[in-house]
């Protein structure tokens, strides 16, 4: 059998990598449509032994070890948070499906940071854990052009010149292919850790995938072994929710699509729960942490930094009195409640005192235990920025297999690398984001130019310009991308380019629009506690005021249009941020510069002289596309750099003379 592109996984990556590949290759919706007008003679254009022609119809499978993996959710059923909310809305403008599937399967929905300015403000939703994957599993299923089947992978197959010609799965059956998406997640080599126990599955008691490995490691590629983990799930019946502390979702709620508006996805919000662990809890963990897999020397893989399990909060933090713990609802019709924050390896009969000495949960009842999960992920520097191998033409990977953590991260990468795929399969250029485009640039920026010894977690830190990347602005900033690749509809396209004209208009009229002093003074001076004005002052200069808003303003404000909130909402932070976000553009134009200047990719580093020796071996290791993603190379230093900027000018005046 023979498809022209293979997806090999069904978490987060495969299903975004599946859907977009398909849907470009679909007919009616190829991106080819969006490339050549539709008066020229068709375009033909051949991969391998088969002819394509403009508006072709492309055969995507997805493979994965169980249906009933697809679009699992094995640890927090939640989408979003802190810089992970900018991943979804990312994924959205560009055409993907995630934030399409939480809006209509949130049981509460909450925007994080709000103390904070607009570059952290980030949006997270509890997800009904069944039905957010029934709803992807929907789109799967009905996608034209997409097969879904259950099978585990256990051989690339390349044809004579090294190029991604088909897999087998482990009963036999060769797919032929011309090119390939390798999305496992953490199922390479997966085991369990319960204390002593060791229990060789993937995630959420799936089977592992084994043999998979090898055979990528008989291609060349390197591995790396890491290990994350879940806390238990408790019965909800047996908790004693009078000693916690009530979380509410907010009211209306805020989209994560672009597409959906707060009316078309109301729904009454379910609450969520806090409390705080212990000194009791503290004392049971440290008198057991010699049981943990880690003080007994049977982990292997390197921990999360950035979500720890419990007892390793408390050895780090010995000083800390007490932890926050949340209690979550994993969905509508089930008694599992999530208990986040209490991500534990410790054994069986360990966890249940620990748990129970926790305020509400004293007669609490474990349906699953905690355990840690350790894996092998990829060394993503074998992957260029498309996540195509650098030595396997043909075969990307996407996901936590390329050492990401969290459901976000992989669905991002998975995007880009059916999208990349599909691009390659028809002779088009990749799509690489920028670090100062999106989120997602700086997410496979890092992990393929620097790649990763931990489980790489996006933050907001981690991105240069990130009021420039702000979650709410996804959409206008990632529109010149969404229309060359072809994923967002025709009509979304304009609403987007409506809604830049309404802010462009809105922002005009503010700045061309004067008030009186003694308008501002009657209305504004004494209720906002806002300095008085003694002449006319434009509405736009009042709004940059930091006790001022454009909301607060509209009593005087006497003009004003109605605009809809996400209008108002760019218009407010276009005036107020106008000095940061313009500081930051010229910075990141400057970075540019540097930033796109090509390397060579028969570049000999050995042989530049002035490169230090650490320099020399990374860089050839690596080979980095550009000077940017060479500065961000660790081993790389600034006059690394430098002596690279002078080599690059040198070789340039050589091949024009």
């Amino acid at each position: 059998m023979h498809y022209d592109i293979i997806v090999i996984g069904g978490g987060h990556a495969g299903c975004e990598a599946a859907l977009a590949a398909a849907r470009l290759g679909f007919g009616e919706h190829s991106s080819l449509l969006h490339t050549f007008e539709h008066n020229s003679p068709p375009h033909a254009f051949k991969h391998g032994s088969t002819m394509y022609t403009l508006g072709c119809t492309v055969r995507v499978l997805m493979l994965a070890i169980s249906l009933d993996s697809i679009a699992q959710m094995p640890c927090n059923p939640c989408i979003g948070g802190t810089s992970k909310g900018h991943l979804v809305r990312e994924i959205d403008a560009l055409g993907g499906a995630m934030g399409k599937v939480i809006d209509k399967t949130y049981i509460q929905s909450k925007m994080l940071n709000t103390a904070k300015g607009p570059a952290v403000h980030s949006l997270r939703a509890q997800a009904d854990k069944a039905k957010y994957a029934a709803e992807m599993r929907r789109l799967l299923a009905e996608q034209p052009n997409l097969t879904i089947r259950q099978g585990e992978v256990d051989e690339i197959i390349l044809d004579n010149n090294g190029n991604v010609s088909g897999v087998k799965i482990t009963t036999g059956i060769v797919y032929k292919c011309n090119s390939a998406v390798i999305a496992a997640g953490t199922y390479l080599n997966a085991r369990c850790l319960i204390g002593e126990t060791v229990i060789e599955t993937g995630p959420g008691g799936m089977k592992r995938s084994e043999a998979l490995t090898g055979s990528l490691q008989k291609l060349g590629l390197k591995f790396i072994r890491l290990k994350t983990g879940t806390p238990a799930r408790i019965r909800r019946s047996s908790i004693d929710f009078s000693k916690l502390n009530i979380e509410y979702g907010d009211e209306p709620v805020i989209p994560f699509s672009f597409s959906s508006t707060p009316e078309s996805i109301a729904r009454s919000q379910i609450p969520c729960y806090s409390t705080y662990t212990t000194q009791a809890t503290h004392e049971i963990i440290r008198a057991n942490i010699h049981r943990s897999p880690m003080h007994i020397g049977l982990m292997e893989g390197a921990p999360t930094r950035y979500c720890p399990s419990i007892e390793d909060k408390v050895v780090r933090f010995a000083d800390k009195e007490r932890h926050q713990v949340f209690i979550e609802p994993e969905g509508e019709n089930t008694e599992e409640m999530y208990i986040q924050g209490m991500s534990s390896s410790l054994p069986e009969d360990v966890q249940e005192h620990v748990y129970r000495s926790i305020p509400g949960l004293e007669d609490c009842e474990i349906m699953r235990p905690a355990y840690a999960i350790e894996y092998s992920a990829l060394d993503a520097t074998a992957l260029k920025l498309s996540l195509e191998f650098k030595d396997i033409p043909n075969l990307f990977s996407a996901g936590q297999i390329n050492g990401s953590s969290g459901y976000e991260e992989a669905a991002a990468q998975g995007l880009i690398a059916g999208i990349n795929a599909y691009r390659k399969l028809a002779e088009l250029d990749p799509v690489i984001i920028k670090r100062n485009e999106g989120y997602t640039g700086v997410l496979i920026d890092d992990l393929v130019t620097k790649g990763t010894e931990e489980p790489y977690r996006m933050m907001t830190s981690r991105a240069e310009y990130r009021l420039l990347l702000r979650q709410d602005n996804a959409d206008i900033r990632l529109l010149p991308l969404a229309k060359e690749i072809g994923l967002v509809s025709e009509k979304q396209i304009a609403t987007i380019k409506d809604k830049i004209t309404a802010i462009e208009a809105e922002i005009k009229r503010l700045d061309t629009t004067i008030i009186p002093p003694d308008l501002f003074n009657r209305e504004i001076h004494e209720t906002h506690k806002s300095s008085a004005i003694q002449t006319g002052m434009r509405l736009s200069e009042l709004i940059k005021r930091p006790e001022l808003s454009y909301k607060t303003l509209s009593p005087i404000d006497l003009y004003r249009p109605d605009l809809p909130a996400a209008v108002c909402e760019q218009v407010e932070i276009s005036l107020k941020y106008e000095g940061y976000i313009k500081r930051q553009e010229r910075n990141a134009e400057a970075f540019l510069r540097n930033e796109q200047l090509a390397l060579p990719g028969d570049a000999d580093y050995k042989n530049i002289h002035g490169l230090r020796l650490e320099a020399r071996q990374k860089l050839a290791q690596h080979r980095p596309s550009n000077l940017g993603n060479a500065s961000r190379i660790t081993g790389v230093s600034p006059s690394d750099i430098a002596v690279l900027l002078v080599w690059l000018e040198s070789r340039r005046r050589t091949h024009t003379k």
